[in-house]
């Protein structure tokens, strides 16, 4: 009887680049135990759990890979900037609340929570008001501020701006106009540093649309349906325009807001 055959050990470490969208040096580090535990850490004190199928425990499953593959050794650490670390926090924005994970100065997990917007009635008494497609626009810079503006982005912000409108008008110089501006001017240019960001475009977009209205689920599948036909990957951006839309379009579906 011939001898099983025993698993292949792995030839190479899970390394950060394996697993987020990351870049330069830390792309290609091996992710360490002592990795996870400090973003379990952080996960913990934060949000008072660790996120199920998150940024920590994806952490988790490739140093233990690591540590198997006998890439890494236990309690061992990644070099990271020891300025900045690991690190999750949240932000409160309209009709949101933002949770970002980031790794030294790289963005690697954002999630949006949709949350009620409190406002006072003429009665003095305290009431909930719905998301507007200004609001969700703003909640973008706390998700995905950083990315430069493509023309999937351009596509979404003018769905939204449409749909805000009462006679679906795009208004010369408004947000959307300046969304396809900085993706014209973003394709000629090489490297993202130098690029227009999303936060330059949707800083304050409530105050800049002309009219604004609570955000709809047909809002929502319009702005999508934008974003995708325009993405050559057919996908929308994770928090990005599509995604915070939709996200105030199922808060306001709950109705009692």
């Amino acid at each position: 009887m011939s001898q099983q055959e025993q698993p292949k050990r792995p030839q190479e470490p899970v390394k950060y680049g394996d697993v987020f969208n990351v870049s330069g040096e830390l792309a290609d580090r091996p992710i360490a135990p002592e990795d996870a535990r400090m973003m379990q850490a952080k996960e913990t004190s934060v949000l008072g759990h660790t996120q199920k199928g998150g940024i920590a425990a994806t952490m988790q499953s490739a140093a233990t890979a690591n540590r198997r593959g006998g890439f890494v050794e236990p309690g061992v650490a990644t070099y990271l900037d020891p300025d900045r670390g690991v690190s999750v926090e949240q932000t409160d924005v309209p009709g949101a609340r933002v949770t970002k994970e980031t790794i030294g100065v790289q963005d690697v997990g954002q999630y949006v929570e949709p949350r009620p917007v409190a406002a006072t009635a003429a009665t003095g008494m305290n009431v909930q008001s719905k998301i507007t497609i200004g609001q969700a626009l703003e909640a973008t810079v706390h998700t995905a501020g950083k990315k430069p503006v493509d023309q999937s982005d351009a596509a979404a912000i003018q769905a939204a701006e449409a749909r805000a409108s009462s006679n679906n008008v795009i208004a010369p110089g408004g947000v959307a106009a300046s969304a396809q501006s900085a993706a014209d001017y973003n394709a000629a240019i090489e490297f993202d540093e130098n690029k227009i960001k999303l936060v330059d475009v949707l800083e304050g977009a409530a105050g800049k649309l002309q009219e604004d209205k609570a955000v709809t689920k047909q809002d929502a599948e319009g702005v999508v349906s934008a974003e995708l036909r325009n993405n050559p990957n057919l996908s929308t951006y994770p928090g990005g325009v599509a995604d915070s839309v939709t996200a105030a379009a199922r808060l306001n579906a709950k109705g009692n807001i």
